[in-house]
């Protein structure tokens, strides 16, 4: 019996993901280089510095030193202009809505620190719906390692396969199937043509979900 959803926050909830990657590339090609989804690919969803150095790869494709400070300003600045402009992922807060209707625990798994991701749900105005928030401030590895979902589901004091994960990325989703929770993907606009490992079922969008349906077609 399905009794709690935990949702991922970067690009499910709001599409940070396909902004940040957008604003590395701005950067690169700024340098005369370019930053391709293949090489970014593996970023998404975990600890981007412990698998990328965006400096190094750029100093590799011109062979000439980087000046970080200024490259982390430029990078800054263009995300921050683009997420001026971002809302919502279509269905999320519908989502939400019917899982507090139907009486279901609601948590948050995400690899972001806490302040990060709590300031977006607040100016979004939807930090409410979560009873139990775990973020990278908790554990000592993110996603694909599955603690971040062992813990959102021992916080909401559910067993994990008695809860929906919500994940956009393929580390997300490894995390939420090797903690045993039922994980739906809703890729976005920089995952959806990225190979994902076990999920058991994929939504374009959350925009029109029925999630009481859902969770019969899980339940079955």
């Amino acid at each position: 019996m399905i009794k709690a959803v935990v949702f991922d926050f970067d690009g499910l909830i709001l599409d940070t993901e396909t902004n940040e990657f957008k604003a590395y590339q701005d950067v690169y090609r700024h340098h005369g280089a370019e930053l391709t989804l293949d090489v970014w690919s593996g970023v998404i969803g975990t600890d981007m510095l412990s698998v990328f150095d965006p400096y190094g790869h750029l100093e590799k494709l011109t062979g000439k030193p980087v000046d970080r400070d200024l490259f982390s300003r430029m990078r800054r600045e263009r995300f921050q202009k683009r997420m001026e402009l971002e809302q919502l992922r279509p269905g999320v807060v519908s989502t939400l809505e019917q899982a507090k209707r139907l009486g279901l625990s609601i948590g948050l798994a995400s690899s972001s620190y806490r302040e990060w991701v709590v300031g977006y749900l607040t100016q979004y105005g939807i930090l409410d719906f979560f009873s139990c928030i775990r973020t990278r401030d908790y554990v000592e590895k993110v996603k694909p390692d599955p603690a971040l979902y062992v813990q959102a589901v021992e916080c909401l004091g559910v067993k994990p396969d008695e809860a929906i994960a919500f994940e956009d990325s393929a580390n997300g989703a490894l995390a939420a199937h090797r903690a045993g929770l039922h994980c739906v993907i809703v890729p976005n606009a920089v995952t959806e043509g990225l190979a994902f490992g076990e999920h058991r079922k994929r939504l374009s969008t959350m925009e029109g979900l029925h999630l009481q349906a859902l969770i019969a077609e899980l339940s079955s």
